[in-house]
């Protein structure tokens, strides 16, 4: 692969990116870059993600589906073409709705407990 290339993706390009199981139904491929790593978050049919927080400043939009985003004291309902911001050490998850949801995160920095393939939420709030 060339230099160039190895910087281009596909959302449904599963071969590539770092997997992680976080919870039952909900898995992510993870791309690290220098100051930020976004995250494919693939969120099975009524599933949920476990309440957890992170150091990081955490940007997610709805790609495809519905889920509610459960986020300090509040529960959003959101869909398609939604986005929002998580603060750092602000706890939050998701659960997603009947048809199920992928949701595409972005974190800056860069989490260093996402670096490398496994399972669950990362060391903080885990």
């Amino acid at each position: 692969m060339s230099d160039q290339r190895k910087n281009f993706f596909n959302l449904h390009d599963e071969r590539r990116g770092i997997p992680r199981t976080l919870a039952e139904g909900v898995t992510t491929r993870v791309f690290p870059g220098e100051h930020a790593m976004l995250s494919v978050v693939t969120l099975a049919p009524g599933s949920k993600g476990k309440l957890h927080h992170h150091a990081e400043e955490q940007w997610g939009m709805m790609l495809e589906g519905k889920a509610l985003r459960i986020q300090g004291d509040s529960q959003i309902p959101v869909q398609k073409g939604d986005f929002w911001r998580t603060p750092p050490n602000v706890p939050h998850t998701i659960v997603a709705g009947s048809e199920g949801a992928l949701v595409l995160d972005v974190f800056s920095p860069p989490r260093e407990d996402y670096t490398k393939p496994g399972s669950g939420f990362g060391s903080a709030g885990t």
